[in-house]
């Protein structure tokens, strides 16, 4: 499921190999944690979205709520 090509830059020879199990259980890891990024990321997006509508509500000018 998880190869890895090797392409040799001088002769062009092209190889491939699997993954070990350990290799495997690094790649699920770091993507679990792009995902955990990404989410945090997003919430934060809205979040911030979120306070930017209620300070416009309030009645604060764009150059207000950019000096806070």
């Amino acid at each position: 499921m998880y190869k890895e090509k090797i392409i040799d830059a001088v002769t062009g020879e092209e190889t491939s190999r699997n993954y070990s199990e350990a290799e495997i259980a690094e790649v699920k890891a770091a993507q679990i944690k792009a995902n955990e990024q990404i989410a945090e990321a997003e919430a934060r997006a809205t979040a911030r979205a979120s306070a930017l509508v209620k300070l416009e509500a309030l009645g604060l000018s764009a150059d207000e709520i950019a000096s806070l």
